[in-house]
């Protein structure tokens, strides 16, 4: 976990970011420093960045349905995709193959 000032300097980075990006969300920053961290651990350090790509990618088309054909909030998506790679990242810590996840 980052220090108090790491956290805050986070915080306000992903403010800014978003601002640029035009993006309006609250990022769950726990969540995606220890998807980031498991994935690192699980596959190889690379993995951490691709992993959190990945993750956001998904929940954004997720909650981008929203739309009115699903009324998924983005923290929500976010949450789902988090459970799908972290329980990628356990099955291979312990060895296990990949298995397709419906993610229906």
């Amino acid at each position: 976990m980052p220090s108090d000032d790491e956290a805050q300097v986070l915080s306000q980075w992903s403010q800014d970011l978003g601002r640029a990006l035009q993006i309006d969300l609250d990022v769950d920053q726990e969540l995606l420093l220890d998807l980031a961290r498991k994935s690192a651990d699980s596959v190889i350090h690379a993995a951490a960045p691709v992993t959190a790509f990945l993750v956001g990618y998904a929940a954004g088309r997720e909650a981008g349905k929203g739309s009115g054909e699903s009324d998924v909030s983005p923290a929500v998506a976010t949450n789902r995709a988090a459970d799908i790679a972290f329980k990628l990242c356990s099955d291979r810590a312990e060895g296990k193959g990949w298995e397709p996840i419906n993610q229906s």
